[in-house]
């Protein structure tokens, strides 16, 4: 047991420390080589910018943005793979395209649009609203950090914010709960009720009567009647 929780803890932090050093990776290849994948970012109902719906979480402006998305992409999504690991995988690749999708799709307006920001709104959104859905405690317990540590990012999907994709945000949060509404009946297996011995034992029911005496036919049960009736007789006599 202790052994099986130690390496779903190892396995899900390293996952998104993985991810968290693809993208660092990337942004100092752009700082030490000097040149941007800005443009590799998504750009609203433009043909040349729907190539970001795949690429552009993976990509920076600067050391800020990145350092500011680092700790919540391995934070909450250390904690997706954890405690939802039957449905973590497919939820952060629904949350990761569908973010990008409704970036790219809905009519907003701004130029390229880049970071891991929209997929960090969909993790948040997604935990928080598997604590309404799922409607257990670890579930809620687990919502209700999040909203106490980054409570914050609700301020993040209002508009008219200087070179602040609240878009993309918006769209995240939109990714995420969706995601959670989609698998709400995928039960992990610390959400399963447990079995009592006495609820898998089979129970015999007992009657007053046989149960196919009203099967037989008429004459059978005249004929068995008859039958009964002389071995009394005879027992009497």
């Amino acid at each position: 047991m202790f052994r099986q929780l130690s390496i779903k803890l190892r396995e899900s932090l390293l996952y998104p420390a993985y991810a968290v050093a693809l993208m660092w990776g990337i942004h100092l290849a752009q700082q030490v080589f000097n040149f941007s994948l800005v443009n590799w970012g998504i750009l609203p109902l433009r043909k040349a910018g729907w190539s970001g719906i795949f690429f552009s979480p993976l990509i920076h402006g600067d050391w800020g943005h990145l350092l500011a998305n680092t700790f919540p992409i391995f934070f909450l999504g250390a904690l997706t793979l954890f405690f939802y690991r039957r449905v973590a995988f497919a939820s952060l690749l629904f949350i990761y395209l569908l973010s990008g999708l409704l970036t790219w799709a809905l009519p907003f307006q701004g130029g390229w649009h880049i970071g891991a920001s929209g997929v960090i709104y969909g993790l948040w959104a997604f935990i928080i609203c598997n604590g309404i859905l799922r409607r257990n405690l670890r579930a809620i317990a687990l919502a209700l950090i999040v909203v106490f540590y980054f409570g914050g990012m609700l301020a993040g999907i209002l508009p008219g914010q200087e070179s602040i994709s609240w878009q993309g945000h918006l769209a995240g949060l939109l990714a995420g709960v969706f995601t959670s509404f989609w698998f709400r009946d995928t039960i992990e297996k610390a959400e399963e009720k447990p079995r009592y011995s006495w609820e898998s034992e089979p129970t015999e029911e007992k009657t007053f009567l046989d149960p196919n005496i009203f099967e037989q036919p008429k004459a059978e049960r005249e004929h068995q009647n008859r039958d009964n009736f002389s071995g009394w007789f005879s027992n009497r006599t």
